[in-house]
């Protein structure tokens, strides 16, 4: 199994977030930049003011799962930031929720 590449970095974050275009859907707002490599770089982020650890780790694995399996489907050469609209209830985050939005927003920023 292959490992999603992250950013890990608050500098990488902040430069994608500052630089990058941004596409908001109900649950998560994407912000997106061109790297110089020929693979995706993802970095996700929910704030501590939403919610508990365990419900912020959940939206990560929800958001990490779905972004995996259409990962495939996805222009190469791109840094991706998903983040967790603080708007909208935790309880309301599914798998197929995230995954719809996902694919609405990606397409929107016509990497898909």
């Amino acid at each position: 199994m292959r490992k999603i590449k992250t950013l890990k970095k608050n500098y990488e974050f902040k430069n994608v977030l500052t630089k990058g275009k941004f596409y908001i859907g109900n649950q998560i707002t994407i912000y997106i930049t061109k790297n110089d490599v020929d693979y995706n770089i993802i970095g996700i982020a929910v704030s501590s003011k939403t919610c508990n650890a365990i419900k912020r780790n959940k939206i990560k694995r929800l958001i990490r799962e779905n972004y995996r399996l259409i990962k495939q489907d996805l222009k190469v050469g791109y840094n991706i930031v998903f983040l967790w609209n603080k708007k909208d209830k935790v309880e309301n985050a599914s798998f197929n929720s995230i995954k719809q939005d996902m694919l609405k927003l990606l397409k929107r920023a016509e990497i898909i």
